[in-house]
């Protein structure tokens, strides 16, 4: 078959939550393409309090402040007229939040669709429902003008075809990847030669952190030394768990907070076992993560998690306190599950990269672009 030759285009890249930990998709995506030495123009929007995050690295990408809050009126008003003003050939939104009447080529990345799913405790419930109503209709409205769709997993693929009714051939999924830590590790030296189980990310209720925490209490009975270190943002959420676990009478569970990436990799490098007991993600990074890094994964059986982390986790039913514990357990008394998993786990995540990642996005962007000539 042949394809219409594509002249120079203007591509511009939606990084407004270039610095966050879901940013980390779209920060990944632009080092990646920088490398492929595509000849197209890349324009990548930040917002101003990030403008200093990002530098160019290749003489034919470029960046602009663009002012625009998401989930905001000014982004449906502002941004919407800041985007048409730019004369792209095409805009990626790297997620779905976007001016949902730019009528523009576009692709847009759907990460998940947990938040029409989940409440926001710390959100006024009244206030979370409209939002949430709201939510709604921009992904089926931004599903429907988006030229393609790019998810991270079949699993989010299918959820969206299946709320949105779009067209299965309009969605693309492009697998993520995992990074080693490339500095040293940094010993935790209050976990010292301790016994641990981790959990890195937030703390969120479809996290589902508060039956780790039941799950660790059934552990503990058995094996009072084992600690449960929860590794992320130290706010309201956290301090529930933590203070949950006290009233239950549990000990040993340690929030740390946010660590230095020595320390992190340290974490993973020592834990016991990592556990990852999400009731939806659109693809469980933190597990890949503690593979990457030699460490046994006990994971939720729930949305993706299976998809991704395929053979090299050991699975719980993450409604079911008990059998977490359990799965939890089997990793901890048998050396030769442990081992087994370590070594599946290093094979996993062999079957990403970012690289391919920014291949596959490269060539939905040409896609889009040859069909509208």
């Amino acid at each position: 078959m042949k394809y219409p030759i594509l002249k120079y285009m203007k591509i511009v890249i939606d990084a407004r939550e270039y610095p966050t930990s879901t940013g980390r998709y779209i920060r990944k995506l632009i080092e990646n393409l920088e490398k492929l030495k595509s000849e197209h123009e890349f324009l990548i929007l930040l917002l101003p309090k990030d403008f200093d995050a990002y530098q160019p690295g290749a003489p034919n990408f470029s960046k602009l402040a663009a002012p625009f809050q998401e989930f905001t009126f000014s982004e449906q008003i502002g941004f919407l007229r800041f985007c048409r003003n730019l004369k792209a050939d095409l805009i990626h939104f790297g997620m779905i939040q976007q001016p949902i009447l730019y009528k523009g080529l576009k692709i847009t990345t759907a990460h998940d669709l947990t938040t029409l799913r989940f409440k926001n405790p710390l959100t006024h419930p009244v206030i979370f429902k409209a939002k949430q109503s709201v939510y709604a209709c921009v992904v089926k409205s931004i599903a429907k003008r988006s030229r393609y769709i790019i998810t991270p997993t079949n699993f989010v693929k299918n959820d969206l075809i299946n709320y949105t009714s779009v067209s299965p051939d309009k969605v693309f999924v492009t697998l993520e990847s995992a990074d080693a830590i490339e500095v040293p590790p940094e010993e935790y030296k209050d976990l010292k030669n301790s016994r641990f189980l981790l959990y890195v990310g937030r703390v969120h209720p479809h996290k589902n952190i508060k039956r780790l925490v039941e799950a660790f209490g059934l552990l503990q009975k058995d094996d009072p030394e084992l600690k449960l270190v929860l590794v992320g943002k130290n706010d309201v959420l956290a301090e529930k768990n933590l203070e949950y676990a006290k009233q239950k009478g549990i000990k040993n569970v340690i929030a740390t907070g946010y660590v230095s990436e020595g320390k992190l990799r340290w974490l993973y490098e020592n834990c016991a076992v990592y556990c990852f007991p999400s009731l939806s993600e659109g693809f469980g990074l933190p597990s890949l993560e503690a593979m990457k890094h030699g460490a046994p994964v006990a994971s939720s059986n729930a949305t993706c998690l299976p998809e991704v982390n395929g053979d090299a986790a050991h699975y719980f039913d993450p409604l079911d306190v008990k059998d977490m514990a359990e799965k939890i357990n089997d990793i901890l008394t048998n050396d030769k599950l442990r081992n087994n998993l370590v070594k599946k786990g290093s094979e996993q995540v062999k079957k990403y990269s970012w690289k391919k990642m920014a291949e596959e996005t490269l060539a939905i962007y040409e896609a889009a672009l040859r069909s509208d000539i």
